[in-house]
């Protein structure tokens, strides 16, 4: 009897778990400390998308944050923090009552309590201020002080030059003979109620970098990106008077202190920065606090309320593992969105949250926070994966930063194209600075005995599937949004460019197939003929331009790319044992990288997946591959999701949403992995399978549940092409219901196939 009541109280309690795991919501995964951060590696990331701060609280009470702007370039290219910013409160409250320093990702802000004080600290969503609210139940002194690292100018040499990707000391940069300064920030003096520090690019790479690539024309005709460029903050308070410089103390003892730090990045002389800058925060000031917090939690209100994805299951094991991954799926699209709005694209390694390395062992310890592996360029084969995960949540703002770089470097490419190459259209280096050029070290300073465009770095010489696999992006933009505007202006002025480029460097051979010699596949095999990323990627492009309306490319065009397929050759295959697999090349050898080309066949080029013919070919080649690897950058957590292989992606999933860097408290600083820390390839990576195992998707068609494990719950919301939304509930292995959308694709059939006995109750309305 005792028994049979222990397990029908056992039943009940969980049973009542289940429930309140399928009614959690965003607030359920905020992130709670009940111990201060001590120092940087235990700080928490918030952002606006363009401005982001790393915040944490020290063991003596005070607050101190890094301050980043996406566009703060330094004279040699580097992505500079703006600075460093302290605030303590006298007498301080740390030591009186409990300590809680709370994450609100719904909100977009960091709660603060201890003792008898409240801190709110928001970077708002529509202005470039980070806004801190101190409220006290007793009057309380403020001090804010701004801390610079950057204080004289000295040689960076060393492990430090890591941080300058092929202009410091490293592989690829022998010949370079560069010598590398720090340059110091400069401080505004003679303030009486407020600190003003910037940074000013007394010179710049750039005109020395276009040339050493054989491109001085072009650099007479553009704007230098870096020179002259001004970036820097204003930090003031009411009631707050300069004490200092670099501090600030308030006058008197006060139960509210609203304090503003106020970013500015602008090109042209210093006094001018300075004005606009004053100008800019006394018309934010003016805007009503209420009004502007209104605005901002209903700009975070939309962000989340566009897509979500929330996993529960029966047992104990696969709830702790379905809780994990639906919050470190949560925090990396926040990190996402706190980054992803800015004046340049997010940065792979590290977007805004870099921090300093001085508690950190190993071989990059004591370095200051403007430190990140492998600098300031845009490596493509990194860049791309945050995007990829853009699409499916919706955020389709958050992909306009990549494209506007890319756009804005069109022409430089297409002229460095016809000055190497002698023929039309565009390619763009793998490795990017973002004004469109190689890094020095990269393609070479010393140029003696080499033909203009041969690149020294043998990882990236032929490696162009940037430009193939950005514009499937672009096409699959278009599939969602149906922009025409987009279209118009950037899809079809870019991908004609790329396919241009693909049609005409390479000779057709004896057959009249285009012949991919001297080429590589991926960065993995330097040598290699007819590569099946190129081949792949070029068909996959070309089909989905054709697809457009007519309206949007011409005769010409159309007639270009329907040649260009019918001249490529056949996807490269290659026996193993009596087994059939996918091939990386034709012919491939010189191998130098961990990758596995054969399978871009299947992400990110989706040539093969389920419900597409060859699938059963595919799946051995996935069982075949030679990296299994899963982490950073690896991409055989998207690539099993694709092939329908469940369980796979599942353990995939499970394992990179575990492994996080060990040095941060922070759950979702993933890292450092090929890397650094925050990596954001790592999150990015299992935030794209696991929408894919929930949708799959073809120009207007979409698949569900394609590979979604039984033993797992979810409630789903989440975008699809031809502007269609995919909200529905999956439980105990039954798809319940699906609302906001106009149909269902055909290829449903696949899923009640696979999960049989599904009932598809379904709401038509758009």
């Amino acid at each position: 009897m005792i028994q049979k009541i222990i397990l029908t109280v056992f039943l009940f309690i969980l049973a009542i778990t289940q429930v309140l795991a399928q009614s959690k919501t965003l607030k359920d995964y905020n992130i709670q400390w009940t111990t201060p951060g001590v120092n940087s590696q235990g700080s928490m990331p918030i952002g606006n998308g363009d401005l982001g701060a790393n915040v944490w609280v020290e063991n003596n009470g005070d607050l101190v944050f890094y301050v980043s702007k996406t566009d703060a370039w330094s004279e040699i290219g580097r992505l500079l923090k703006l600075g460093k910013v302290r605030f303590s409160i006298t007498p301080s409250p740390f030591k009186e009552q409990r300590f809680l320093q709370e994450l609100d990702v719904q909100n977009g802000e960091i709660r603060i309590s201890y003792g008898d004080t409240k801190i709110k600290f928001w970077v708002d969503a529509h202005h470039p201020v980070i806004q801190t609210d101190i409220q006290s139940n007793k009057p309380v002194q403020v001090q804010v002080t701004y801390e610079s690292w950057r204080k004289e100018r000295r040689q960076i040499t060393g492990e430090e030059s890591r941080s300058f990707w092929g202009v410091g000391e490293n592989q690829h940069t022998k010949d370079c003979d560069n010598v590398i300064f720090q340059e110091p920030d400069i401080i505004v003096s003679n303030n009486t109620n407020k600190i003003v520090a910037y940074h000013h690019n007394a010179y710049s790479i750039f005109g020395k970098n276009l040339s050493i690539q054989a491109l001085d024309e072009f650099s007479k005709s553009s704007s230098d990106p870096l020179l002259n460029l001004n970036y820097g903050l204003l930090i003031d308070a009411k009631g707050l008077i300069n004490r200092s410089d670099t501090v600030l103390i308030s006058q008197q003892p006060s139960t509210h202190f609203q304090i503003n730090v106020f970013p500015l990045t602008k090109k042209g002389s210093i006094e001018e920065w300075q004005k606009e800058l004053l100008t800019k925060a006394n018309a934010m000031k003016a805007i009503s606090v209420s009004k502007r917090e209104v605005a901002h939690k209903a700009w975070w209100k939309e962000y989340w309320n566009k897509s979500y994805i929330f996993i529960s299951a029966k047992n104990t094991k696969d709830s702790v593992e379905a809780e994990n991954v639906t919050r470190a799926y949560i925090l990396q699209r926040f990190i996402n969105a706190c980054g992803g709005r800015g004046n340049s694209p997010i940065k792979f390694n590290g977007s805004l949250f870099t921090v300093d390395t001085y508690n950190r062992n190993g071989s990059y310890k004591a370095l200051d926070a403007d430190f990140r592996l492998w600098g300031g360029c845009y490596w493509w084969q990194n860049t791309r994966l945050p995007y990829w995960s853009m699409l499916v949540s919706g955020d389709f703002d958050l992909l306009k930063p990549l494209f506007k770089m890319y756009m804005d470097n069109l022409s430089l490419r297409i002229a460095a194209t016809k000055k190497y190459y002698g023929h039309d259209g565009a390619f763009y280096p793998e490795t990017m600075n973002f004004w469109g050029t190689y890094a020095d070290g990269d393609y070479g300073c010393n140029r003696d005995s080499l033909k203009d465009g041969y690149v020294k770095n043998p990882y990236i010489r032929y490696y162009w599937q940037n430009g193939l696999e950005l514009s499937l992006i672009m096409a699959d933009y278009y599939s969602f949004t149906k922009s025409s505007a987009f279209a118009k202006d950037t899809l079809v002025p870019f991908v004609s460019q790329i396919l241009s480029f693909y049609d005409q460097h390479w000779k057709r051979g004896c057959d009249g197939k285009i012949l991919f010699d001297p080429a590589m596949s991926l960065e993995t095999f330097h040598t290699a003929v007819n590569p099946l990323p190129e081949i792949v990627g070029i068909k996959t492009v070309a089909e989905k331009m054709l697809q457009l309306p007519v309206p949007f490319t011409s005769k010409e065009q159309r007639e270009q790319w329907t040649k260009l397929i019918q001249d490529l050759p056949s996807v490269p295959l290659r026996i193993q044992g009596k087994d059939t697999l996918l091939a990386p090349a034709q012919e491939y050898s010189n191998k130098a990288n961990s990758e596995n080309p054969e399978l871009y066949a299947v992400f990110p080029y989706r040539a093969y997946g389920v419900g597409k013919p060859g699938l059963d070919m595919a799946l051995r080649t996935f069982a075949a591959r030679t990296h299994k690897e899963n982490g950073g950058w690896q991409q055989n957590s998207i690539q099993a999701a694709y092939l329908g292989l469940a369980e796979d992606a599942k353990k995939m999933i499970i394992e990179s949403f575990s492994r996080r860097d060990n040095y941060f408290l922070f759950p979702a600083f993933w890292g450092p992995n090929y890397d650094w820390t925050p990596d954001q390839d790592h999150g990015c990576v299992a935030m794209i399978a696991l929408q894919r195992m929930l949708l799959q998707y073809d120009n207007d068609e979409a698949t569900l549940l394609p590979a979604w494990p039984r033993e797992w719950n979810v409630r789903f919301k989440l975008a699809g092409p031809g502007k269609k939304v995919y909200e529905g509930e999956y439980e105990n292995g039954k798809l319940l219901q699906l609302k906001n959308i106009k149909k269902l694709s055909n290829r449903t059939a696949y899923v009640k196939k696979r999960y049989k006995n599904i009932p598809f109750s379904l709401d038509s309305k758009k």
